[in-house]
């Protein structure tokens, strides 16, 4: 289905923008360093299949409807902004002890929720992806590339999440700046 030295190329750009800091990475390090490693690693594991959705949406051409409808992407960017925004404020009350009990699979779902809300990620596999797809058979391709993105971005926010883990957990100065982070992230994204 692939060239050898396209999927090497591919591989290169992928592990490069992986490895490039950006908001899936300063999440999961907040996630880590407020909550522990489970959360870290949860978190990392739910931002990595939010980019399954990316790739599905770019392969089957949902994700153009950000190119065509500006205002598709200002809701939708909105919406994450809210939602991390409401995280970071939730870390906080955390801190201050006005904890909640939290279920195994609440990290996984705010990783994937924070990652599908993040119009930004569906923008750059609709612009990234069709670039190295087979031209034979394009859709398909890219559901190949974008896994093997998402592999690749579990493998490395899952080593972020275990180690930020290592740091956090129960202090409350942690989790202070774990919502202060999300709440950065929130502003940048809305900027």
């Amino acid at each position: 289905m692939f060239e050898a030295a396209t999927l090497a190329v591919y591989l290169t750009a992928a592990v490069a923008l992986i490895l490039t800091p950006g908001p899936d990475t300063a999440y999961v390090l907040a996630r880590g360093a407020g909550e522990g490693r489970r959360a870290g690693v949860l978190s990392a594991l739910g931002v990595s299949t939010g980019i399954l959705v990316h790739t599905a949406a770019a392969a089957f051409g949902l994700a153009a409807l950000f190119s065509a409808v500006p205002e598709a992407r200002t809701v939708v960017v909105t919406l994450g902004a809210v939602y991390l925004a409401y995280l970071g404020v939730q870390s906080l009350r955390d801190a201050d002890g006005d904890t909640r009990e939290t279920t195994a699979g609440k990290p996984f779902l705010q990783g994937l929720t924070v990652n599908v809300l993040n119009p930004q990620v569906a923008l750059f596999f609709l612009a990234f992806l069709p670039g190295f797809a087979p031209e034979a058979n394009p859709a398909a391709g890219m559901l190949v590339l974008g896994a093997l993105y998402a592999v690749i971005t579990a493998s490395y926010l899952g080593c972020v999440g275990a180690l930020s883990g290592q740091f956090g957990g129960d202090s409350p100065w942690l989790q202070r700046i774990s919502g202060v982070v999300l709440l950065g992230i929130a502003g940048w994204l809305v900027l």
